[in-house]
Protein backbone atom coordinates (compact mmCIF):
# COMPACT_ATOMS: atom_id res chain seq x y z
CA UNK A 1 0.00 0.00 0.00
CA UNK A 2 2.82 2.34 0.95
CA UNK A 3 4.60 1.53 -2.34
CA UNK A 4 1.44 2.36 -4.32
CA UNK A 5 1.13 5.68 -2.48
CA UNK A 6 4.78 6.57 -3.20
CA UNK A 7 4.36 5.63 -6.89
CA UNK A 8 1.20 7.73 -7.15
CA UNK A 9 2.93 10.66 -5.46
CA UNK A 10 5.87 10.27 -7.84
CA UNK A 11 3.51 10.27 -10.85
CA UNK A 12 1.85 13.49 -9.64
CA UNK A 13 5.28 15.07 -9.10
CA UNK A 14 6.32 14.11 -12.63
CA UNK A 15 3.09 15.60 -14.04
CA UNK A 16 3.58 18.84 -12.12
CA UNK A 17 7.22 19.01 -13.22
CA UNK A 18 6.22 18.34 -16.83
CA UNK A 19 3.54 21.05 -16.72
CA UNK A 20 5.97 23.52 -15.22
CA UNK A 21 8.54 22.82 -17.93
CA UNK A 22 6.03 23.13 -20.78
CA UNK A 23 6.85 26.10 -23.00
CA UNK A 24 3.58 28.04 -23.32
CA UNK A 25 3.81 31.14 -25.52
CA UNK A 26 1.07 33.55 -26.60
CA UNK A 27 1.88 35.72 -29.63
CA UNK A 28 -0.39 38.62 -30.63
CA UNK A 29 -0.32 41.53 -33.03
CA UNK A 30 0.69 42.41 -36.56
CA UNK A 31 -1.35 40.94 -39.39
CA UNK A 32 1.75 41.32 -41.60
CA UNK A 33 3.88 39.16 -39.30
CA UNK A 34 1.03 36.68 -38.65
CA UNK A 35 1.68 34.13 -41.47
CA UNK A 36 5.40 34.05 -40.66
CA UNK A 37 4.85 33.56 -36.91
CA UNK A 38 2.26 30.86 -37.54
CA UNK A 39 4.58 28.86 -39.80
CA UNK A 40 7.60 29.31 -37.51
CA UNK A 41 5.51 28.19 -34.51
CA UNK A 42 4.19 25.15 -36.39
CA UNK A 43 7.70 24.01 -37.36
CA UNK A 44 9.17 24.77 -33.92
CA UNK A 45 6.50 22.74 -32.11
CA UNK A 46 7.21 19.71 -34.33
CA UNK A 47 10.74 19.45 -32.93
CA UNK A 48 10.00 20.84 -29.45
CA UNK A 49 7.23 18.63 -28.07
CA UNK A 50 6.91 20.59 -24.81
CA UNK A 51 6.10 23.81 -26.66
CA UNK A 52 2.57 25.19 -26.94
CA UNK A 53 2.48 28.36 -29.07
CA UNK A 54 -0.69 30.29 -29.90
CA UNK A 55 -0.59 33.01 -32.59
CA UNK A 56 -3.35 35.57 -33.22
CA UNK A 57 -3.45 38.77 -35.32
CA UNK A 58 -5.39 41.97 -34.83
CA UNK A 59 -2.74 44.55 -35.70
CA UNK A 60 0.51 45.85 -34.25
CA UNK A 61 -1.34 48.17 -31.87
CA UNK A 62 -3.35 45.25 -30.50
CA UNK A 63 -0.16 43.25 -29.89
CA UNK A 64 1.61 46.09 -28.09
CA UNK A 65 -1.53 46.82 -26.00
CA UNK A 66 -1.46 43.16 -24.94
CA UNK A 67 2.22 43.53 -24.05
CA UNK A 68 1.34 46.55 -21.89
CA UNK A 69 -1.48 44.77 -20.02
CA UNK A 70 0.49 41.53 -19.68
CA UNK A 71 -1.74 39.27 -21.78
CA UNK A 72 0.85 38.19 -24.36
CA UNK A 73 4.32 36.65 -24.25
CA UNK A 74 5.32 38.27 -27.56
CA UNK A 75 3.89 41.25 -29.46
CA UNK A 76 4.29 41.12 -33.26
CA UNK A 77 4.71 44.53 -34.89
CA UNK A 78 5.34 45.89 -38.38
CA UNK A 79 6.32 49.28 -36.94
CA UNK A 80 8.57 50.47 -34.11
CA UNK A 81 7.00 50.87 -30.69
CA UNK A 82 5.68 54.42 -30.09
CA UNK A 83 6.76 56.79 -27.34
CA UNK A 84 3.36 56.71 -25.60
CA UNK A 85 3.48 52.90 -25.62
CA UNK A 86 6.97 52.99 -24.12
CA UNK A 87 5.69 55.25 -21.34
CA UNK A 88 2.74 52.93 -20.64
CA UNK A 89 5.10 49.95 -20.38
CA UNK A 90 7.30 51.95 -18.03
CA UNK A 91 4.30 52.93 -15.89
CA UNK A 92 3.20 49.29 -15.76
CA UNK A 93 6.71 48.29 -14.67
CA UNK A 94 7.19 46.07 -17.72
CA UNK A 95 10.74 46.03 -19.06
CA UNK A 96 10.79 44.74 -22.64
CA UNK A 97 13.16 43.83 -25.46
CA UNK A 98 12.91 44.41 -29.22
CA UNK A 99 14.05 41.88 -31.82
CA UNK A 100 14.00 42.29 -35.61
CA UNK A 101 13.02 38.91 -37.10
CA UNK A 102 12.73 39.75 -40.82
CA UNK A 103 12.15 42.55 -43.35
CA UNK A 104 9.21 43.30 -45.64
CA UNK A 105 8.71 45.20 -48.90
CA UNK A 106 5.41 47.06 -48.43
CA UNK A 107 3.65 46.63 -51.78
CA UNK A 108 1.16 48.90 -53.57
CA UNK A 109 -1.46 46.85 -55.42
CA UNK A 110 -4.23 47.44 -57.97
CA UNK A 111 -6.76 45.32 -59.82
CA UNK A 112 -5.07 43.35 -62.67
CA UNK A 113 -7.34 45.08 -65.23
CA UNK A 114 -5.88 48.51 -64.33
CA UNK A 115 -3.47 49.72 -67.03
CA UNK A 116 -1.54 51.88 -64.55
CA UNK A 117 1.71 50.07 -63.69
CA UNK A 118 3.60 52.67 -61.64
CA UNK A 119 3.09 55.65 -59.34
CA UNK A 120 5.31 58.26 -57.72
CA UNK A 121 5.23 58.72 -53.96
CA UNK A 122 3.52 62.08 -54.55
CA UNK A 123 0.78 60.42 -56.64
CA UNK A 124 0.22 57.79 -53.94
CA UNK A 125 -0.06 60.59 -51.38
CA UNK A 126 -2.55 62.41 -53.64
CA UNK A 127 -4.71 59.30 -53.99
CA UNK A 128 -4.79 58.47 -50.28
CA UNK A 129 -5.32 62.05 -49.10
CA UNK A 130 -8.20 62.49 -51.57
CA UNK A 131 -6.62 65.02 -53.95
CA UNK A 132 -6.48 62.51 -56.83
CA UNK A 133 -9.86 60.86 -57.34
CA UNK A 134 -9.77 59.40 -60.87
CA UNK A 135 -7.31 57.02 -62.53
CA UNK A 136 -7.16 59.28 -65.62
CA UNK A 137 -5.24 61.81 -63.46
CA UNK A 138 -2.33 59.35 -63.22
CA UNK A 139 -2.39 57.94 -66.76
CA UNK A 140 -5.18 55.39 -66.34
CA UNK A 141 -8.73 55.01 -67.60
CA UNK A 142 -11.56 57.38 -66.71
CA UNK A 143 -12.49 55.46 -63.57
CA UNK A 144 -13.09 56.42 -59.96
CA UNK A 145 -10.30 55.44 -57.55
CA UNK A 146 -11.38 53.25 -54.64
CA UNK A 147 -8.63 53.41 -51.99
CA UNK A 148 -8.36 50.58 -49.48
CA UNK A 149 -6.30 51.04 -46.31
CA UNK A 150 -5.71 49.02 -43.15
CA UNK A 151 -7.46 49.84 -39.88
CA UNK A 152 -5.87 52.35 -37.52
CA UNK A 153 -4.55 49.68 -35.10
CA UNK A 154 -2.40 48.29 -37.93
CA UNK A 155 1.33 48.96 -38.01
CA UNK A 156 1.09 48.86 -41.81
CA UNK A 157 -1.44 51.73 -41.66
CA UNK A 158 1.04 53.75 -39.57
CA UNK A 159 4.09 52.89 -41.69
CA UNK A 160 2.28 53.75 -44.94
CA UNK A 161 1.15 57.09 -43.51
CA UNK A 162 4.64 58.01 -42.35
CA UNK A 163 6.64 56.86 -45.38
CA UNK A 164 4.28 57.35 -48.32
CA UNK A 165 1.81 60.02 -47.19
CA UNK A 166 4.49 62.22 -45.63
CA UNK A 167 2.52 61.96 -42.34
CA UNK A 168 -0.58 63.53 -43.93
CA UNK A 169 -4.01 62.23 -42.90
CA UNK A 170 -5.86 59.64 -44.93
CA UNK A 171 -8.95 60.88 -46.79
CA UNK A 172 -12.27 60.07 -45.11
CA UNK A 173 -13.23 58.18 -48.29
CA UNK A 174 -10.55 55.51 -47.70
CA UNK A 175 -12.02 52.13 -46.82
CA UNK A 176 -10.28 50.64 -43.78
CA UNK A 177 -9.95 46.86 -43.89
CA UNK A 178 -9.43 44.58 -40.85
CA UNK A 179 -6.73 42.38 -42.40
CA UNK A 180 -4.28 42.15 -45.30
CA UNK A 181 -6.23 39.25 -46.80
CA UNK A 182 -9.32 41.47 -46.90
CA UNK A 183 -7.35 44.14 -48.80
CA UNK A 184 -6.21 41.56 -51.37
CA UNK A 185 -9.75 40.25 -51.82
CA UNK A 186 -11.28 43.74 -52.17
CA UNK A 187 -8.69 44.96 -54.68
CA UNK A 188 -9.00 41.76 -56.74
CA UNK A 189 -12.78 42.26 -56.99
CA UNK A 190 -12.89 46.04 -57.59
CA UNK A 191 -11.69 47.45 -60.94
CA UNK A 192 -10.85 50.92 -59.63
CA UNK A 193 -9.22 49.72 -56.42
CA UNK A 194 -5.80 50.42 -54.93
CA UNK A 195 -4.41 49.00 -51.69
CA UNK A 196 -1.22 48.06 -49.86
CA UNK A 197 -0.04 44.83 -48.20
CA UNK A 198 3.09 43.04 -47.06
CA UNK A 199 5.04 41.21 -49.79
CA UNK A 200 4.10 37.74 -48.52
CA UNK A 201 0.41 38.39 -49.20
CA UNK A 202 0.87 39.08 -52.93
CA UNK A 203 -0.79 36.60 -55.30
CA UNK A 204 -1.93 36.51 -58.93
CA UNK A 205 -5.32 38.06 -58.11
CA UNK A 206 -3.72 41.53 -57.83
CA UNK A 207 -1.04 43.57 -59.64
CA UNK A 208 1.90 45.24 -57.88
CA UNK A 209 2.94 48.75 -58.91
CA UNK A 210 6.38 50.20 -59.43
CA UNK A 211 7.07 53.00 -56.93
CA UNK A 212 9.26 56.08 -57.37
CA UNK A 213 10.55 58.22 -54.52
CA UNK A 214 12.69 60.41 -56.81
CA UNK A 215 9.81 62.19 -58.57
CA UNK A 216 9.51 59.70 -61.41
CA UNK A 217 13.15 59.11 -62.37
CA UNK A 218 13.19 55.47 -61.26
CA UNK A 219 10.22 53.15 -60.69
CA UNK A 220 10.94 49.91 -58.81
CA UNK A 221 8.52 47.03 -58.27
CA UNK A 222 8.47 45.17 -54.93
CA UNK A 223 10.15 41.76 -54.81
CA UNK A 224 12.54 39.85 -52.58
CA UNK A 225 15.31 40.71 -55.04
CA UNK A 226 14.66 44.48 -55.12
CA UNK A 227 14.32 44.52 -51.34
CA UNK A 228 17.59 42.63 -50.93
CA UNK A 229 19.54 44.92 -53.25
CA UNK A 230 17.88 47.94 -51.55
CA UNK A 231 16.55 49.37 -54.82
CA UNK A 232 12.90 49.11 -53.70
CA UNK A 233 12.26 52.19 -51.55
CA UNK A 234 9.61 50.93 -49.10
CA UNK A 235 11.31 48.23 -47.01
CA UNK A 236 10.61 47.91 -43.30
CA UNK A 237 11.73 45.73 -40.39
CA UNK A 238 9.32 43.31 -38.70
CA UNK A 239 9.57 43.15 -34.90
CA UNK A 240 8.95 40.94 -31.90
CA UNK A 241 8.58 42.71 -28.53
CA UNK A 242 8.63 40.65 -25.35
CA UNK A 243 8.78 41.23 -21.57
CA UNK A 244 12.19 40.69 -20.01
CA UNK A 245 10.58 38.49 -17.33
CA UNK A 246 9.40 36.09 -20.08
CA UNK A 247 12.84 35.82 -21.68
CA UNK A 248 13.59 32.30 -20.44
CA UNK A 249 10.35 31.07 -22.02
CA UNK A 250 10.38 32.94 -25.34
CA UNK A 251 14.10 33.13 -26.19
CA UNK A 252 14.46 29.53 -27.45
CA UNK A 253 11.66 30.19 -29.97
CA UNK A 254 13.09 33.59 -30.99
CA UNK A 255 16.57 32.05 -31.36
CA UNK A 256 14.99 29.42 -33.63
CA UNK A 257 13.52 32.14 -35.90
CA UNK A 258 16.90 33.91 -36.03
CA UNK A 259 18.71 30.66 -36.88
CA UNK A 260 19.50 29.51 -40.43
CA UNK A 261 16.52 27.13 -40.30
CA UNK A 262 14.13 29.84 -39.12
CA UNK A 263 15.42 32.35 -41.67
CA UNK A 264 14.89 29.79 -44.43
CA UNK A 265 11.20 29.86 -43.45
CA UNK A 266 11.27 33.69 -43.63
CA UNK A 267 12.42 33.36 -47.25
CA UNK A 268 9.88 30.66 -48.08
CA UNK A 269 6.95 32.65 -46.66
CA UNK A 270 7.91 35.59 -48.90
CA UNK A 271 9.78 38.02 -46.66
CA UNK A 272 13.41 39.18 -46.60
CA UNK A 273 15.95 37.44 -44.40
CA UNK A 274 18.14 39.26 -41.90
CA UNK A 275 21.40 38.43 -43.68
CA UNK A 276 20.32 40.59 -46.60
CA UNK A 277 20.08 43.82 -44.64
Amino acid sequence: MKTKFINALLAVTILISSAASAQRIMIKGSDTVLPLSQKEAELYMKTNKGANISVVGGGSGVGIAALIDGTTSIAMSSRPIKMDEKLKLQEAGRSYKEVTIAFDALSIIVNPSNKVSQLTREQIEGIYTGKIKNWKEVGGDDMKIVAYARETSSGTYEFFKEHLLNRKNYASTCLNMPASGAVIQSVSQTKGAIGYVGLAYIDKSVKTLGVSVDKGKNFIKPSKETAKNKSYPVVRPLFFYYPVKAEATVKPFIDYILSAVGQKTVDQIGYITLDNK
